[in-house]
């Protein structure tokens, strides 16, 4: 029997085994609890229960599957196709598995694309906007650039008839070159970009060298709004610019880090071991095993209940007092390592960047909600920002 509130699960079937070395990665080292120097893969035995538990406790009709890594082709497809066998065998009269992979792209041949194709998965791919930033950070086990190969597996997917989501991070490259990166992304003609702000702090308290700066981070997306906004409304959508859209329409936001609390997204590794959260894969975050326990009853459990409810719970005041709290609520928890105006522990990194955002473009997307409600269309819309 199903729960009544939603939860996501996203499954790691080769942990945190990669065929890159990304500069800025958080995931690579998570060696002591899923070792990338392994050739493992989730076994079938732990895919079935994985499967199986995650449908018995959803409230359906459609469950989705997230395939995440490390990088997730190197389960290989066989292991997919177990999945849809599975999924199907499980899955009560009615209902709909929607699966969802997230790659590098490295692996992605004309017949893997086919495969996600004929088997509509959603593909969220990885490229960090134009080939010199890109490949600044993003270099394959050798050493070597990956742009080109990325690029390939971009246009094979739009010719097999999928448009992948294009996950971009912003980081100390990125941010020499906003317009560049988001130009490069535009082109790919896929119809939606998510920026992912990297933010890595050392043992020692400083930030890594890949890591955004606030300030920087906030003049990024304030210039690629104004391009988005005088030129492509109707044609694609950046994730923070439809979810804080969302939000002024009097939605929620769809996103976890946008939501008053969080926890209702859990990992589970290729051995079963279930965490709260994908930034959060370490011993004290760990809070069971799909091959004792239950994803159900974990998800619900008072170790992961307290685990989201600190969202809201440990807002310093300056969130409190913030006119911009309702579409950030307080930032991601891992990012919450910096100090308010007044001094108070536990402000989000990113604080002052966000703000520069809300401010920036809180009036032309009231504006835009405004004319949609008219009735005016996309271009209509863009036309009144071109004039001003």
């Amino acid at each position: 029997m199903g729960i009544t509130q939603p939860f996501a699960v996203m499954a790691k079937p080769v942990g945190s085994r990669c065929n890159m070395r990304c500069r800025y990665c958080y995931y690579l080292e998570k060696g002591q609890f899923s070792s990338h120097e392994k050739q493992s893969r989730m076994s079938f035995t732990i895919l079935e229960k994985l499967i199986r538990q995650y449908i018995e406790a959803s409230p359906g009709p459609v469950v989705s599957f997230t395939w995440h890594g490390g990088e997730p082709t190197l389960a290989g497809m066989d292991f997919y196709k177990k999945a849809l066998e599975l999924e199907h065998r499980y899955l009560p009269s009615g209902w709909q598995a929607w699966n969802n992979l997230q790659t590098n792209g490295i692996l992605l041949n004309d017949a893997w694309c086919r495969f996600l194709k004929e088997n509509h998965f959603d593909v969220g791919l990885s490229i960090d906007g134009s080939e010199a930033v890109h490949d600044a950070n993003r270099r394959d086990r050798g050493g070597n650039p990956t742009y080109e190969k990325v690029f390939r597996a971009a246009e094979r997917l739009k010719h097999a008839g999928i448009l992948p989501d294009l996950l971009c991070t912003v980081n100390s490259a990125t941010l020499k070159d906003p317009i560049g990166v988001y130009e490069s992304l535009r082109r790919l003609g896929t119809g939606w970009i998510q920026f992912i702000p990297i933010v890595v702090r050392m043992d020692d308290g400083s930030m890594a060298p890949e890591s955004v700066t606030p300030d920087g981070y906030g003049e990024f997306l304030c210039k690629v709004f104004d391009q988005w906004v005088q030129n492509d409304l109707g044609k694609l959508d950046v994730q923070l610019f439809a979810e804080t859209a969302r939000v002024m329409a009097g939605g929620e936001a769809s996103v976890c880090y946008m939501a008053p609390v969080c926890g209702r997204v859990l990992i589970v590794e290729e051995d079963g071991a279930v965490y709260s959260c994908d930034h959060f894969v370490d011993s004290d975050h760990r809070i069971g095993n799909i091959q004792q326990g239950n994803l159900g009853t974990m998800v619900d459990s008072e170790q992961q209940t307290q685990f989201g409810s600190q969202k809201l719970n440990a807002l310093t005041e300056q969130c409190k007092s913030c006119p911009w709290l309702r579409f950030c609520r307080g930032g991601c928890l891992k990012d919450r390592f910096a100090f308010s105006r007044d001094g108070e522990a536990g402000q989000s990194y990113l604080c002052k960047g966000l703000e520069m955002f809300f401010e920036h473009a809180s009036e032309p997307l009231s504006r835009m909600i405004a004319m949609s409600r008219e009735g005016k269309n996309a271009q209509e819309i863009m036309a009144s920002f071109q004039s001003t």
